[in-house]
């Protein structure tokens, strides 16, 4: 009686994509040269290796499931909670910092519209490297751009606790004055993930309200210029806004037509103050530019008005 086919090995379980069928052990000799027990002990053999492999993938599987993936897919060395907020609760710590820290070197980069000059510090500091861009006031490639607003931009985050702005001071290097801005890792830009990255689905929620408010505060600023390039996030779905050299102009244009709205940043919004802004942004804005940001605050009101006309209050606030 004729021996049975051998079955084929079992096929490894795909993981991010990779299949791959184990090589048969008993291929690597000549089938007619084996006695039967040597082939039923390879069988043996080859089968323990395939189940010990399996397991193996399997294994791999299960814990690429609960960690965090990369942008690329690959895993991540960082732990699922990760943040590039290490300024919160250090703000005025790293604000000195960034003052005063003597630079090592600088190279360019491509982030944001401006492509500022990244400046690397010595090793042992609360912040590795910072942003430098030197943008007097002033109209450039055809907008109004300027230092002392992205330096404005972060003290209105600051009043509205929004903690979506990495700290910028004025500073000057080699006798040019600009804005020193903490850069912020580990994140990657929208523009880099080819558009609005999509959370897995246990932070839906958050990043929902994520995205809300930071459209109301483009809103609120007249940031005209909210490219993917300056919107950045980081492994724990937290958004970080940069590039905000062309807000905080005269214009009463809203950025974002928004469909809800955060109810305890909007009371926060409300609660700002032509002479408050004033005492905290006189160094950066003037007059014109905070009454213009006020202004940009009633079309906001209005948009709201109008949304809860159409939906009620319950559809449109996320409190």
């Amino acid at each position: 009686m004729s021996e049975a086919p051998e079955p084929p090995p079992p096929a490894l379980p795909d993981v991010a994509g990779f299949t791959r069928r184990l090589r048969s052990v008993a291929s690597l000799l000549t089938t007619d040269r084996m006695t039967a027990l040597g082939r039923m002990r390879m069988n043996e053999m080859r089968h323990r290796t395939a189940r010990a492999a399996c397991w193996i993938v399997t294994a791999l599987a299960a814990f690429a499931a609960t960690s965090v993936t990369h942008w690329d897919g690959a895993q991540v060395v960082a732990p699922p909670e990760a943040t590039a907020k290490t300024w919160i609760g250090r703000a005025t710590e790293i604000e000195a910092y960034l003052r005063t820290a003597r630079i090592v070197r600088t190279e360019r980069t491509e982030r944001g519209v401006t492509q500022p000059a990244r400046a690397f510090f010595e090793a042992g500091g609360p912040v590795t490297s910072m942003t430098w861009k030197a943008l007097p006031p002033g109209r450039s490639r055809g907008f109004y751009e300027s230092y002392k607003s992205e330096i404005a931009a972060y003290d209105i985050d600051k009043l509205l606790e929004l903690d979506m702005v990495p700290p910028k001071v004025e500073r000057d290097v080699d006798g040019v004055t600009g804005v020193a801005v903490m850069w912020v890792e580990p994140t990657k830009s929208f523009a880099a993930l080819g558009g609005i990255p999509k959370p897995p689905p246990a932070r839906l929620e958050k990043w929902n309200r994520e995205l809300i408010r930071a459209k109301m505060f483009h809103n609120l600023i007249g940031d005209i210029d909210p490219n993917l390039g300056n919107w950045l996030v980081d492994p724990a779905w937290n958004v970080i806004l940069i590039d905000q050299s062309r807000a905080l102009t005269t214009t009463t244009k809203l950025v974002h037509q928004l469909q809800r709205i955060d109810q305890p940043l909007w009371e926060r919004m409300r609660a700002l103050s032509e002479d408050g802004l004033a005492r905290a942004l006189s160094q950066w804005l003037d007059r014109d530019q905070i009454r213009a940001l006020l202004d940009r605050r009633t079309g906001m009101q209005e948009q709201i008005d109008r949304l809860v006309r159409a939906k009620g209050q319950t559809q449109v606030f996320v409190r």
